[in-house]
């Protein structure tokens, strides 16, 4: 990878569960005038607190730029569900959607539910294939309506043109979707769908649907090593690598001053044993992003902050504009859609190319 290959960055917004939406907005604009490629919203069911979804539906129509990306647990929720839902926040957002797609393995969240049995809950393994077909069938739903389906002419009495339309047929090994989708093709073809792909089970559905994986190191070298993985399994699978972005995945603590590097540490800006976790201040914390990726290391970050509304203003405010004034780092979006922000293209529609209309 280039040194010249654009840095993206990414940070979590979520924290303790808050109940009134202005707190999501203001974080969401401060990402944004950071010109962060998008903000994350983690959710699961085993946590009090609003639907991630839900709440960056709302906050989208109070952004304009910035990419919305809530974590939606696939296991136990119905395929056609997730890939509606998630078409509609890409329509809200005019193209600005994506999701983080999470499995739920514990017995207390399947007896919440009842779609199927708390005991034995089902092997992390089977949870990953079943998520990588809920993603397979949503790119499948998204694409069952081509491009200008939509005729809407009040004069002959027509809104959909039929042969534009499309069932899926699909089958996977816990459900069916036939389609097609109620909602029209999202704006970007495909909202980006983003899987933590550090190693386990997750790996393979990362490296088969995913348009940004998440991993975590603890060195450069160790990064480009897995990055390196994740691009041959991509390969493996008929994907181009360059259609999907490594991204490390860090907890960040910005709560103390620029500090030494600790004991036994890589020399240079700090990391926490484990690897995931970095403790010190803003401007080393943009020293360690800018040498990884010098180094061709990763294609980018996902912070998390510790303490969101402290530390989301320090990573803006502090890392960004350090890594800005360097020209490491964009200062203004240069296109609309989350695909753009990370250089994607948008995907042809499967069944378009097929009849050879696309």
């Amino acid at each position: 990878m280039s040194a010249t290959t654009a840095l993206h960055l990414a940070a979590e917004i979520g924290g303790p569960p808050q109940y009134d939406a202005r707190h999501y907005v203001e974080l969401a604009r401060l990402a944004e005038r950071g010109a962060l490629d998008f903000v994350t919203l983690g959710d699961s069911f085993a946590r009090p607190g609003l639907d991630a979804l839900a709440v960056l539906s709302r906050v989208a129509p109070a952004t304009r730029r910035i990419g919305l990306v809530p974590t939606v647990t696939t296991t136990h929720t119905e395929p056609f569900h997730v890939s509606s839902a998630v078409a509609t926040l890409d329509w809200v957002s005019r193209g600005r959607a994506g999701w983080n797609a999470e499995v739920s393995t514990t017995e207390a969240e399947a007896r919440l539910f009842g779609r199927r049995s708390a005991a034995p809950a089902a092997p992390a393994a089977e949870l990953w294939r079943e998520a990588g077909e809920t993603a397979d069938v949503s790119a499948r739903l998204w694409d069952s309506w081509e491009d200008g389906a939509e005729i809407r002419d009040v004069a002959t009495g027509r809104f959909i043109d039929r042969d534009k339309l499309h069932h899926v047929d699909f089958e996977g090994a816990t459900f069916t979707v036939r389609g097609p989708a109620i909602v029209p093709r999202p704006p970007q073809g495909h909202p980006v769908t983003v899987i933590d792909g550090t190693g386990g089970p997750s790996q393979e559905a990362a490296a088969r649907h995913a348009d940004v994986v998440l991993v975590r190191a603890t060195a450069p070298e160790q990064a480009a090593g897995i990055r390196a993985d994740v691009r041959r399994r991509a390969a493996a699978y008929g994907r181009h690598p360059d259609s999907l972005r490594v991204l490390v995945a860090l907890t960040v603590d910005l709560g103390d001053a620029e500090t030494a590097p600790e004991p036994g540490l890589e020399s240079g800006p700090p990391l926490a044993a484990g690897g995931s976790y970095y403790r010190g201040g803003p401007v080393d914390l943009a020293e360690l992003i800018a040498r990884w990726h010098r180094a061709g290391a990763v294609d980018g970050f996902h912070l998390t902050p510790i303490t969101p509304e402290r530390d989301l203003e320090r990573i803006v405010n502090g890392t960004v504009a350090l890594l800005q004034h360097r020209s490491l780092f964009r200062t203004f979006y240069p296109g609309g859609t989350l695909r753009e922000h990370l250089g994607l293209a948008r995907p042809a529609n499967r069944y378009a190319l097929a009849e050879g209309r696309a």
